[in-house]
């Protein structure tokens, strides 16, 4: 095999909006066990702490004839609306459901090269003799896992009468569209329940990076995938986004994840119904929207999904834009010399700062 170097795409999207915010947004803490410092984000199991849901009761209680025949979900959602309906028509909560996408092939490539080796060479090829990681497919354990967030969200229909999500988004990269359907293809809903029909979302895709799982695929190829799925307008027939040269900064990534939430917010004829909102993303742009809620940092595990009670409330400031600058990657042009804690290129092998293809 040989390694040729190729400028990608044209240099488009290098820079990310930065709008002065019109909507503060926090999360609204003592509802979830995620919420809390003393949760381990590490050994947390939302398949059995009834999605991290806290048992206790609610100021709304005392509009419920007989709450102790209740679900702790049905409370749940009843005190949600309380808050939406006691609110000012500038104050609206949302209870966003962020689930992670199951594993991918670049997850696996990941861990059987080493993070170090991964950053620095093989994430910015297309795959290697066995698997391709471009827009990275789901592994068979990934659909396992998003087969195992299918079953629970059915246990909590049948046990907990959980209102299920009043509108659906995913991230436009394989991986999530996968997961997004393994996870709710089928389920039977209760009735009067909106139906699965993810609106499918350019700016809840994961953090853009110089890596080749950060390429998406076509919008033509995407609908080919899911054809009964609503691609948002503006989408572009190829990824505008990623280049294989620059990556988002963190700042970047979360003016984009600002700019996301501004389509979830507010948007609807009766936002104050559409409750519960289902976002199937990536560990990346989780983190990032967590910061933009206020939350506190909290790692998903592959397959693992967080609710999440968010109050937003709009501000009479005017919106502002400035450039946030993307930053440069460099590589290495051949496998390194692999490192525990660092990635090392070879002698012959400088590290550079344009896109590579692999080729057999």
């Amino acid at each position: 095999m040989r390694f040729l170097a190729t400028f990608g795409p044209a240099l488009v999207g290098l820079a990310a909006s930065a709008h002065a915010a019109s909507i503060n947004y926090t999360t609204v803490k003592e509802y979830f066990l995620q919420d809390e410092s003393s949760t381990d984000a590490s050994t947390f199991d939302y398949t059995a702490v009834n999605f991290g849901l806290i048992n206790r009761t609610y100021p709304a209680d005392k509009d419920i004839n007989s709450p102790q025949t209740k679900t702790q979900w049905e409370r749940f959602y009843h005190q949600v609306l309380t808050l939406n309906k006691d609110s000012s028509q500038d104050v609206e909560y949302k209870v966003l459901f962020l689930g992670r996408h199951g594993e991918g092939w670049h997850n696996a490539a990941e861990d059987y090269y080493g993070t170090p080796a991964w950053n620095c060479y093989w994430a910015e090829l297309d795959g290697n003799c066995t698997a391709t990681w471009f827009d990275a497919a789901l592994t068979t354990a990934g659909m396992g896992q998003a087969l195992v967030a299918h079953n629970f969200w059915q246990k909590e229909i049948n046990e907990q009468h959980i209102h299920t999500p009043d509108s659906y988004y995913v991230s436009p990269l394989k991986r999530t569209l996968q997961t997004a359907n393994y996870t709710f293809t089928g389920l039977k809903l209760p009735h009067g329940s909106t139906p699965f029909v993810p609106l499918i979302k350019e700016l809840f895709r994961e953090g853009i990076s110089i890596h080749t799982c950060d390429h998406r695929h076509s919008r033509s190829y995407i609908h080919e995938l899911f054809p009964s799925w609503p691609i948002e307008r503006g989408f572009t027939e190829k990824d505008e986004l990623w280049n294989g040269v620059t990556a988002e900064t963190s700042a970047a990534q979360d003016a984009r994840s600002r700019k996301a939430l501004e389509s979830v917010f507010f948007s609807s004829t009766d936002p104050k119904q559409n409750t519960f909102v289902s976002v199937t993303s990536h560990s990346g742009e989780i983190a990032s929207i967590l910061r933009v809620l206020g939350h506190r940092a909290f790692s998903l595990n592959t397959g693992a999904v967080i609710p999440v009670l968010v109050r937003a409330e709009k501000l009479a400031a005017t919106p502002t834009s400035s450039s946030l600058s993307w930053t440069v990657s460099p590589h290495c042009t051949a496998p390194p010399v692999t490192s525990v804690s660092a990635c090392v290129c070879p002698s012959s092998a400088a590290p550079v700062t344009i896109p590579l293809v692999w080729n057999l």
